[in-house]
């Protein structure tokens, strides 16, 4: 977690403050904006930047793509 930067930190925190740590607890970009505080699009590349590094996955759903921490 060394290169992460602070929003994506932030991100990663709040994730795992709202429970979002295994497939059965998905939560959505906006809950996560929510409980960060951050906007939309911080929260999107912040998102992304998680995922490509292997912090979290992402599902894909019918509405809206669930995302969940797996380290």
């Amino acid at each position: 977690m060394g290169e992460m930067s602070a929003n994506t930190k932030k991100i990663y925190e709040a994730m795992k403050k709202i429970g979002a740590v295994s497939e059965d607890k998905l939560k959505t970009a906006d809950d996560i904006m929510k409980s960060a505080s951050l906007g939309k699009g911080i929260v999107s590349s912040s998102l992304q930047e998680l995922q490509k590094n292997g912090y979290i996955k992402r599902v894909a759903r019918q509405k809206s793509a669930g995302y969940y921490v797996i380290k």
